[in-house]
């Protein structure tokens, strides 16, 4: 097996690491503002010490503003030196962005040898053979917005499966075809969106599909609820992991033991909060055409001894009846023990009551008891009145991702 450093992140001052990102930043025209100038002068300064840079920024000056001067988007390209690719725009706004063309498949195998089960499986392998479930809207990178044939969907060890944002409106027999697709590909692994692998699993748990060859499922594009992990380790019965990044900045964690092991060669990652929960700052070390530093990814987590704890996306955190912050995770956790659910979405209004509606397993299941035990748990939590209802339908965001908590404006 190959050796696996401590899950540890390297430090935010380590003054090499620090140097090194900021040596990617000479001659890029969006950290020639004074701002950023005058930071860099300062060689007493660490990490923490530099300016951040918001969604906002890197969508007005990205791919142009982050790359070197005299180089273009399109001589890079007819050079077939890069790839452009948008972002699935989850915050807000798509994003541009670039970067070189065996870039993606190597920082991924960075993030991915840091779980020691998946490095003992790829040894001295680049990668391993894979069927991708995912929402086909999430991003160029690794999925498709139109309708292809098989052998269109099947480059090199990935297949890529389905081709449909609502999982939830497939037949049977569209289903089936998948698991035909993935049973003569015979994957070692299942890369998933979370919400499109718990139903595909609950299609193979009501036919009896399994796959010999499967060893783990890999999920990423969104948060994973403990009832999309439920249905899949039942049905499937191989670990499913966590994979965390984004396409700005490359997969940056990956679960370990039930925490996150950060990636350290691909970028430095930074908690805003000394204990608890805080935003996830970002600064890459790999990506010569989009060096970020302290990039607001616009996640929460924790920083722990072991690595880190992912929470969500900031825009989807809520607020108890003190203003105090409730994140995706916390809130997942009132599911941990209710079964019977493949996907929910609690929606809380301005004035501090939510509703939550839940997407049962088996179609029609009225989920009595899990709306009442959800309903006192989630009032309890939010310190408001919550309601509940069995829907038949849960529809996405215009990415392609789903919500599993959603705080509405005024």
């Amino acid at each position: 097996m190959p050796n696996t450093p401590a899950p540890c992140a390297r430090a935010s001052d380590d003054v090499s690491s620090l140097r090194e990102a900021i040596a990617q930043t000479a001659g890029v025209p969006f950290y020639e503002a004074a701002v950023w100038q005058s930071a860099f002068m300062d060689h007493a300064a660490q990490l923490s010490d530099l300016p951040r840079i918001t969604k906002s920024q890197l969508r007005e000056h990205s791919p142009e503003g982050f790359m070197r001067e005299g180089l273009t988007v399109e001589s890079l390209l007819t050079r077939g030196l890069i790839e452009e690719e948008s972002t699935s725009g989850t915050s807000g706004a798509s994003v541009r962005v670039v970067f070189g063309k065996t870039w993606w498949a190597e920082q991924e195998r960075r993030a991915l040898v840091r779980n020691p089960f998946v490095a003992g499986l790829l040894g001295d392998r680049t990668s391993l053979r894979r069927a991708v479930l995912t929402t086909p809207g999430c991003s160029g990178v690794s999925c498709y917005n139109r309708w292809l044939n098989l052998e269109q969907r099947t480059l090199g060890d990935s297949r890529y499966v389905n081709q449909t944002r609502i999982p939830f409106s497939l037949g049977e027999d569209k289903l089936a075809i998948m698991a035909d697709e993935v049973e003569a590909w015979a994957p070692a692994f299942l890369d998933v969106d979370p919400v499109h692998g718990a139903w595909f699993a609950l299609h193979c748990e009501r036919h009896g599909r399994r796959f010999p060859s499967l060893r783990f499922i890999l999920t990423s594009y969104e948060y994973t609820s403990v009832t999309h992990r439920a249905i899949m380790e039942r049905v499937f019965g191989v670990p499913v992991i966590d994979l965390y990044g984004s396409s700005e900045t490359g997969h940056l964690l990956i679960g370990h033991d039930g925490f996150m092991r950060p990636s350290p060669e691909t970028a430095l990652l930074e908690c805003t909060a000394q204990t608890g929960v805080g935003e996830l700052l970002v600064t890459t070390l790999t990506n010569p055409y989009l060096p970020l530093i302290r990039y607001e990814i616009g996640d929460f987590v924790e920083q722990v001894a072991e690595g880190f704890i992912v929470h969500g996306r900031k825009r989807d955190a809520l607020r108890d009846a003190q203003g105090r912050l409730l994140t995706t995770r916390q809130v997942d956790a009132a599911f941990a023990d209710v079964g019977g659910i493949a996907h929910y979405q609690l929606r809380q209004k301005p004035d501090g009551s939510a509703h939550l509606s839940l997407l049962p397993e088996q179609a029609g299941d009225e989920l009595v008891s899990a709306q009442a035990m959800l309903q006192e748990r989630l009032t309890l939590l939010l310190g408001s009145p919550v309601t509940c209802g069995s829907v038949g339908l849960l529809t996405p965001e215009d990415s392609g991702k789903f919500r599993l908590t959603v705080r509405e404006s005024a």
